[in-house]
């Protein structure tokens, strides 16, 4: 997973392009960078700061984007004119999702984006960008109006979005009250995102949002599970400030557990699709994702509860847990001793239109039947998925796709399906949908 920020250097390492390359590194991906400015700041003060070239920034973009696949961007600080429109003119014409985080003032006092540069960053740069992510101030700068309530967020939220980007983040930290409530406007429709408020001043949390979030949207994931992982992920890096040098504490990320933040962006993906309640069985459904070469289903991570639907909704009741899964969790292990690529699994409701359409797709589809299973087996709590799995994929070469059973005496018939990743199964459900 590559992306690319375009931002000023800041020797702290707190923020800026030094900050987003530990963001991107701590979520597992690859980062690459082009620095659109030089500054000198400190924890405690702001020195001074200058533009990079327009040729050297066109560069830096040019010599990245011909030789990688980027599958994100971030843009932060901008500085000036002539760098906002060399950032249009080789981004104007690409198809790649852009998170741009307004950045104008450093929280050591020094200013980010000069004061003639402001109706060009609006003009130009808000187009092109998939995902905005002001704060308050930053909200106003760009609106003109006052925010001091969710519904002027909700206000200001809708004028930028008329002003080209597609989905707006306000970041409701400088908002009054004992927790802090971020507001994105997706689409048509607003979410709220909330967490308690941490009484300490930082250096470099919004860049980690923002950083988290280009992340999270590299990787397919929706934006409101985008935006609520990088809420997270911001929390828990302010909450891990440290005070390294004289001044304000410098926000620390952790590095986190790739496997859980993965699926826990499929989950968000899964109940998301329209109609996905048809798929849910009457048991409901996991989904689980395994490190490698998984020993036990305690290598397995998966929901301890289910994804559930009441009439046409669904919903994820339980939380990510290694081992919270039995059932799916035993499927995945048995396929990942053969096939160790195969780390990744739901379980869906069995139907013959389904068996049909993965059929026509190819898939390398097995089925096992309960009906055989020793009765020895069968009064062994929870051995029957294990029977079943090994017994499908005893005889073949390649890793299946989908494994299927068409019930037994007081048991639901299944659909499993299987992928290298919860993204990849995700893609394998939207082909027999």
């Amino acid at each position: 997973m590559n992306v690319l920020t375009i931002a000023g250097s800041d020797p702290s390492s707190g923020a800026g392009i030094q900050g987003d390359i530990k963001t991107f590194s701590a979520l597992g991906a690859y980062g690459f960078s082009a620095i659109t400015a030089l500054t000198s700041q400190n924890s405690s003060k702001f020195f001074m700061s200058e533009p990079v070239s327009p040729d050297a920034v066109r560069s830096q973009i040019r010599s990245v984007l011909l030789d990688f696949e980027v599958s994100a961007i971030k843009i932060g600080m901008v500085y000036d004119k002539k760098t906002i429109k060399t950032i249009y003119d080789e981004l104007k014409n690409i198809r790649i999702p852009i998170v741009l985080d307004p950045v104008f003032q450093s929280t050591t006092g020094g200013v980010l984006l000069q004061a003639d540069a402001y109706e060009d960053f609006k003009k130009l740069l808000l187009p092109l960008v998939y995902v905005i992510t002001p704060n308050v101030p930053e909200s106003e700068k760009i609106t003109g109006m006052k925010v001091r309530s969710q519904s002027d967020a909700r206000k200001a939220a809708l004028k930028i979005n008329s002003m080209g980007a597609k989905n707006v983040v306000i970041k409701g930290g400088h908002m009054r009250g004992d927790g802090v409530t971020d507001l994105l406007l997706a689409g048509k429709k607003f979410y709220t995102f909330s967490q308690k408020r941490l009484s300490r001043d930082n250096h470099g949390g919004g860049c980690i949002f923002s950083a988290a979030l280009c992340v999270s949207i590299a990787k397919g994931t929706s934006v409101p599970e985008s935006v609520r992982l990088a809420q997270s992920i911001s929390f828990e890096s302010i909450k891990n400030a440290s005070a390294i040098g004289k001044g304000i504490a410098i926000a620390r990320q952790k590095n986190t557990d790739t496997v859980e933040e993965e699926l826990a962006g499929a989950i968000g993906q899964f109940v998301s699709i329209n109609g996905i309640h048809k798929y849910i069985p009457e048991v409901q459904t996991n989904f689980v994702y395994a490190k490698p070469n998984p020993k036990s289903i305690f290598d397995i991570l998966g929901l301890e509860g289910r994804i559930v639907k009441a009439g046409s909704s669904v919903m994820v009741a339980g939380t990510l847990k290694y081992g919270g899964s039995r059932h799916v969790a035993s499927a995945v292990l048995e396929v990942a001793k053969r096939f160790p690529s195969t780390r990744s699994a739901v379980n869906i409701r069995y139907g013959n239109t389904t068996i049909k359409k993965a059929t026509a797709e190819r898939f390398q589809i097995l089925r096992y039947d309960r009906t055989l299973e020793p009765r020895s087996n069968k009064n062994a709590e929870g051995k029957t998925v294990s029977w079943g799995i090994k017994t499908a994929i005893e005889n073949i070469k390649n890793s299946p796709d989908m494994i299927y059973h068409t019930g037994d005496l007081g048991k639901e018939p299944m659909i499993l399906l299987f992928g290298k990743t919860p993204r990849d199964v995700l893609i394998k459900l939207a082909k027999i949908r």
